[in-house]
């Protein structure tokens, strides 16, 4: 009975084992007495969700499965029938493997990211995550002059950790951290595991370790330990365990006091400063030098933010911990710096800082302060008052809360300055010592120039009661040692020497006529004319011999009988050399004219153009070239050249439109905007005036008034016969009507239409093809149109826009008729 009872418990305990195994393969211990034929397709069902619930396969827990006792047979057999049960359910297969894909892709894609992702990357690539801290910030203008502020507003001023630094080994688990461990050499084992709620760890094969409160290092050394217990080569020294933070929690701390004051989730790395730049910074009337960090209910530290911003000194920017209070209290006093220093602004002030600590703050005069003293506007309780620092009390006196400190500019004046100005090598400023005497600063100034005057220097000086008067010096005697003449010099004093050339009449002379480049020039002693005649470049090709010398007469006495203003003096010179025969020496101001030849002109041409048998430039070859002599040169018109469509075309000059500019009509405002509209048409759109030309008159009557005579530019055009009459302006429609030998000028009116409403048909006119018009004439009630001829044109303009009377004119107009009508009865009664 024994005996059987003995196999039974044994029997139980084999399976039970068997059990347990199935249900926590990974986690059990010993794998050596378990038989993968008598596990149930339930069993490896659950051995197959453990692996997928660590996202491991059978090949990757193989190490770890052998270690533990299991052999390869009885290994081999498990894998087989876990793939057995992979491949009946194809659905979770494809599942696993569409997730793999996905995670690919997410992979591929995470590494394709724009610069935007840039940050997160960094963050990851080092094995350590953070919860993303967002806060934008925006720029506080109110409390832009208080020193400090400034911290707060930038963005990039965060004061966040920095992840890719190593752990701290007296950092704090807790919580919320994720653990990366690694077991590496013969054994392997690589896994982030988080730390629970509760605060603890779970290693897989190892169990449970608690490691919150703990920190880093101390962690570290007891997860170690645990691992030895399961791993023999770690034991053996043939495996090494590795412990770093995957990532790190988030803690919470709360700010009061500050701009945004309220609970805040921040890493369990961050500081002081960056809880305080989440928040804002103090608020408006907050304190910057005593800042409390309250740690279980208790003051832990007090944070003095100027020690970073003067001095760059980061002892109070102390870790957070979870819970931690940071208290921004009001500031005691303030004090404001206006004025010439680096930084002005308001200023937080300690008990016991004077204004040599206030002075760093504001980074120190700048370079046009005035620093013998500064003003400072203090209050009393009741009113204002002034207080004078001088600079010995400047480490003595300490500021009151609400001063206004002024520091002033320094005076724009020299407390040694001199100046020498003339004729001297440097004229400058040059600095003075008592005792100066005129040569030593001379000496400094490099010495006279040769031309300065000795005989006489200036000295102005700015006397006791700010007027000033003159010194005058002799230079010869001074340099030559006499003390008297060395007069001594004092502060703010201006030498003057000066040169000969300064007593100098500046002398010009004048050249004008045929020369290259007339104008006036400098005289000099012994100048002839031969000297400015080569001067100014020499003759033009138009120069004549003729040379006229003007010259100013000067005298003591007035001559009554001598009615000359000035002597004239008629030269000649060659033409072949610029030489003349005399060699006549100029005086000041002399004026010289060059005389132009008494014919010297170069050939001009005229242009014909149109239906004419040689068509081009033609050169004027008499001084009255006519338009007949040039039609004939060219060889005469075509036969199909128009006779009543000949014109010339003479270009307006400029000076005659300046003439039309100059001359005074005495005309309204409204006449005036006419005649500028008028010369602005004549310069820029109407470059030419047209002249007709009556060919046929000027054929049979050489004298006739047509056959004009030629100016240089002019063009005559010829016109192609043209049997069409153009019908343009205010017509129903613009077009060219055929010539038809007889017809009135209503006709082609008649032809296009007629005029529209806003056509003035009693003004119409008409173009002829040599460029004369003609307009319509009425006598009493009859009208007569001109002729048309061919290639004439018609022009109907548009009527006048005129204001039409109202009914309070109308009646103002009757009223005047009645009055005049009673008048009129009134008279003849």
């Amino acid at each position: 009975m024994k005996k059987i009872t003995a196999v039974l418990v044994l029997l139980f305990t084999f399976f039970v084992s068997l059990n347990m195994s199935a249900q926590d393969i990974l986690q059990s211990k010993d794998l050596s007495t378990v038989k993968v034929d008598y596990l149930s397709d339930s069993d490896i069902n659950k051995i197959k969700n453990q692996l997928d619930a660590k996202d491991l396969t059978i090949d990757d827990a193989e190490e770890a499965i052998l270690s533990k006792g299991m052999s390869k047979s009885e290994f081999s057999k498990l894998k087989a029938r876990l793939e057995e049960i992979s491949r009946k359910d194809p659905k979770k297969k494809n599942s696993k493997d569409k997730d793999s894909k996905d995670k690919d892709s997410k992979d591929k894609d995470s590494n394709d990211k724009d610069s935007k992702d840039k940050d997160k990357n960094k963050k990851s690539e080092f094995g350590r995550k953070q919860q993303e801290i967002i806060n934008n910030k925006i720029k506080d203008s109110l409390n832009a002059l208080i020193f400090g502020s400034e911290l707060f507003d930038n963005p990039t001023l965060n004061f966040e950790p920095d992840l890719k630094l190593a752990t701290p080994m007296n950092y704090v688990l807790g919580p919320g951290d994720e653990l990366q461990i690694s077991v590496y050499g013969v054994q392997e084992f690589d896994d982030n595991i988080p730390v629970s709620v509760e605060g603890k760890i779970t290693i897989q094969y190892v169990g449970q370790i608690a490691v919150s409160g703990m920190t880093i290092e101390a962690a570290t050394q007891k997860i170690k330990a645990a691992i030895a217990k399961v791993y023999s080569t770690v034991r053996s020294g043939q495996s090494q365990v590795s412990v770093s933070l995957a990532q790190i929690r988030t803690i919470k701390v709360t700010i009061v006091g500050g701009k945004q004051p309220g609970n805040y989730s921040i890493s369990s790395l961050a500081t002081v400063y960056n809880a305080l730049h989440l928040a804002g910074g103090p608020g408006k009337n907050g304190s910057y030098r005593n800042i409390e960090l309250i740690r279980n209910n208790k003051v832990y530290r007090n944070v003095d933010i100027y020690k970073f911003l003067v001095k760059g000194d980061q002892s109070d920017n102390v870790s957070l911990k979870e819970n931690d209070v940071i208290r921004i209290p009001a500031y005691s006093q303030r004090v404001t710096v206006e004025g010439e220093v680096k930084r002005p602004g308001i200023f937080e002030m300690k008990k016991g800082e004077t204004f040599s600590d206030l002075l760093s703050f504001a980074s120190g005069f700048n370079e046009f302060a005035y620093t013998a003293s500064v003003n400072i506007l203090q209050k009393t309780g009741k009113e204002f008052k002034v207080h004078d620092v001088n600079e010995s009390e400047f480490s003595k006196y300490q500021p009151q809360s609400g001063d206004v400190v002024k520091v002033a500019k320094i005076l724009n004046r020299f407390e040694n300055r001199i100046q020498i100005e003339g004729a001297v090598f440097r004229p400058d400023y040059y600095s003075f010592t008592e005792g100066m005497r005129i040569s030593e600063l001379i000496i400094r100034a490099e010495g006279l120039k040769e031309d300065a005057y000795t005989k006489r220097a200036r000295i102005i000086r700015l006397k006791s009661d700010l007027t000033t008067e003159i010194i005058n010096v002799d230079l010869t005697k001074a340099l030559e040692g006499d003390l008297n003449a060395d007069v001594p010099l004092k502060r703010e004093d201006i030498v003057t020497v000066y040169s000969i050339l300064d007593f100098r009449e500046e002398y010009k002379i004048t050249i004008d006529g045929e020369v290259k480049n007339p104008g006036e020039y400098e005289y000099y002693e012994n100048l002839t004319l031969n000297d400015l005649v080569v001067q100014v470049g020499g003759l033009t090709g138009s120069a004549s011999k003729r040379v006229e010398v003007a010259r100013m007469k000067k005298s003591d006495a007035i001559n009554d009988n001598d009615p000359k203003r000035v002597d004239v003096f008629e030269l000649e010179i060659n033409e072949g050399n610029n030489e003349q025969i005399k060699n006549f020496a100029l005086m000041p101001f002399d004026v010289i004219n060059i005389r132009r030849l008494a014919v010297y002109e170069k050939p001009e041409m005229v242009k014909i153009s149109g239906a004419i048998s040689y068509p081009g430039k033609y050169v004027l070859a008499n001084k009255k070239e006519t338009v007949y002599n040039v039609v004939m040169r060219a060889g005469g018109l075509t036969s199909i050249a128009n006779l009543d469509g000949m014109k010339i075309k003479r270009p307006i000059k400029e000076e005659q439109i300046e003439k039309l500019q100059s001359i005074d009509l005495n005309l309204t405002k409204e006449d005036t905007i006419r005649e500028k509209r008028l010369a602005k048409k004549l310069k820029e759109e109407l470059k030419y005036a047209t002249i007709p030309v009556d060919w046929e008159r000027i054929v049979k009557d050489k004298n006739h008034y047509s056959n004009v005579t030629l100016f240089p530019g002019d063009e005559i055009e010829v016109a192609t016969y043209n049997e069409g009459v153009k019908v343009t302006g205010n017509v129903l429609l613009t077009s060219e009507i055929p010539y038809r030998r007889g017809k009135s000028f209503k006709y082609y009116l008649n032809a296009v239409g007629g005029v529209d409403n806003m056509g003035w048909k009693k003004k119409a006119y008409i173009i002829y093809p040599n460029g004369k018009a003609a307009v319509a004439t009425s006598f009493l009630f009859f009208r007569s149109y001109p002729k048309v001829t061919p290639d004439s044109q018609i022009v109907v303009p548009e009527k006048p826009v005129t204001k039409k009377m109202t009914a309070g004119e109308w009646v103002g107009i009757g009223s005047v008729v009645s009055s005049l009508a009673l008048l009129i009865l009134t008279a003849f009664k």
